[in-house]
């Protein structure tokens, strides 16, 4: 059970990033760069910040989806995708689909392009729809971690 134990260990420091990560930018960064906090080129500076991270969420993620994927099949949980009292594990196998779609898929083949066009624009529409997605997905993130930790400690919902 020492691999179960290291998968979950691995799990938890990977979301800490991740969704941490995503926190920082949703809450701080995005603030900063609407506020123009950030210098006279706003876009360039959340740009720098975000393509830092994005590299660091990209590993967390797969780190996240591995290590979940391996705890699931280790231990035989996949009847639990068919009880109702575990939704969190829905969520959690939704959040990360998500978040690799847009981090493997989308960013790299059109969002950052898109985005970039965009900010020449209209930066102020740009990075206020921005953050908006954003909170979008923190709020779903944090709402599938609280339900995920209680959860797993017996709570349910149902």
């Amino acid at each position: 059970m020492n691999d179960v134990i290291a998968a979950r260990a691995i799990h938890v420091l990977a979301i800490v990033i991740w969704i941490g990560g995503v926190a920082m930018i949703t809450l701080s960064i995005l603030p900063a760069a609407r506020s123009r906090e950030l210098g006279p080129d706003r876009l360039k500076a959340f740009e720098a910040v975000e393509r830092r991270f994005a590299s660091i969420a990209r590993i967390a993620v797969l780190l996240a989806g591995l290590s979940g994927l391996y705890m699931v099949y280790r231990q035989g949980l996949w009847a639990r995708f068919s009880q109702g009292e575990f939704w969190w594990m829905h969520a959690m196998v939704f959040v990360w689909l998500v978040f690799a779609f847009l981090l493997f898929i989308a960013e790299p083949l059109f969002l950052h392009r898109v985005f970039h066009e965009w900010g020449r624009r209209d930066p102020e529409a740009a990075l206020t729809a921005l953050q908006r997605g954003h909170i979008v997905l923190l709020t779903l993130s944090l709402a599938t971690i609280f339900g995920a930790v209680a959860g797993a400690q017996g709570w349910g919902l149902f």
